[in-house]
């Protein structure tokens, strides 16, 4: 068995050698080890990860692959990672520069597509703070932490911050990350609910842990607003492309009204519990907006800013 973990790096040294150190450190005690290479594909113009390779890569204990992608945006970059997958691989995973996998993240990825014969596998991606003075309300409001299942349980989307798909699947699209999601982001979402939509499986697997620096830039209240905004407009961009026009337009008017109302409704009261309910209630509204500019092809483009080392 190959299995082929594709790597979109930009301008971030440390976040990339924390992640190929982890990638290092992967094991396996429930299933045979298989083979592995890396796919490290390089966002910046100037190449300036190559540097990192050629000084690593022999030391690395799995075979690495880097390639410079010049064009700026995560759907090139991942377009190119897979182009350059090996064509006897058999799973293409893919795992985010500002993350670092548990050491048994592949095995439990694994284990859980044997399990349960799927086509597609995520796991979660828990956030962890490096810097000491990360505000309390950040922490207690848990705006990092995304939803978990237990394994098993059947997904319509996910990202690909900790995901593994079968390669046969992306080697027959002819289109699989949407360029026009390059800047804007999304281009996972866009993809993984056409393969559900299009009667793949997709499972979670709760063992299989990577964890997410959270770079002090982000801790503040315009990242997570921005963050909320742009992946609800995103999402109900796909959600527009992919289904009945007027089903969606129907449910999306009145989900992104409502979340607006009810942040709307929810703000006053909320000052008097501290501020992460403040956040939570704003959080509401930039969410329900998002839904609604999403509608009408409006997104933040998130990839134009870089955050973390």
């Amino acid at each position: 068995m190959l299995v082929s973990i594709c790597v979109a790096t930009y301008q971030r040294p440390e976040g990339l050698r924390r992640l190929m150190a982890g990638l290092d450190r992967l094991i396996f005690t429930k299933l045979e080890q298989p083979q592995i290479e890396v796919i490290l594909v390089d966002n910046d113009p100037t190449c300036s990860a190559k540097s990192f390779y050629e000084q690593f890569q022999s030391q690395f204990k799995w075979s690495v692959k880097y390639f410079c992608e010049p064009r700026r945006g995560i759907s090139y970059v991942r377009n190119k990672a897979v182009a350059e997958v090996s064509s006897a691989a058999d799973f293409i995973l893919f795992i985010d520069d500002d993350e670092v996998p548990e050491p048994a993240w592949i095995d439990e990825l694994l284990i859980a597509q044997r399990a349960y014969n799927a086509d597609v596998v995520a796991g979660p991606s828990l956030p962890f703070f490096p810097v000491a003075d990360t505000p309390e309300w950040v922490i207690k409001g848990k705006f990092f932490e995304a939803p978990r299942f237990t394994t098993g349980h059947l997904l319509e989307y996910t990202g690909t911050n900790n995901v593994l798909i079968r390669a046969q699947i992306l080697r027959a699209m002819d289109k699989i990350f949407d360029h026009r999601f390059a800047i804007t982001g999304g281009e996972d979402t866009h993809l993984f609910m056409g393969l559900y939509r299009a009667g793949y499986k997709l499972i979670w697997a709760d063992l299989a842990v990577v964890y997410e620096w959270i770079p002090r830039s982000r801790t503040n209240l315009t990242w997570i607003l921005q963050r909320g905004y742009r992946s609800y407009s995103t999402y109900g961009l796909c959600e527009k492309e992919l289904e009945p026009l007027i089903k969606v337009l129907v449910r999306r008017i009145s989900t992104g009204s409502g979340r607006v109302a009810i942040g709307i409704i929810s703000l006053l009261p909320s000052i008097f519990f501290g501020k992460a309910q403040v956040v939570q209630a704003l959080l509401q509204i930039a969410r329900g907006a998002g839904m609604l500019s999403g509608l009408m092809g409006k997104s933040y483009n998130e990839y134009q800013n870089t955050h973390g080392d």
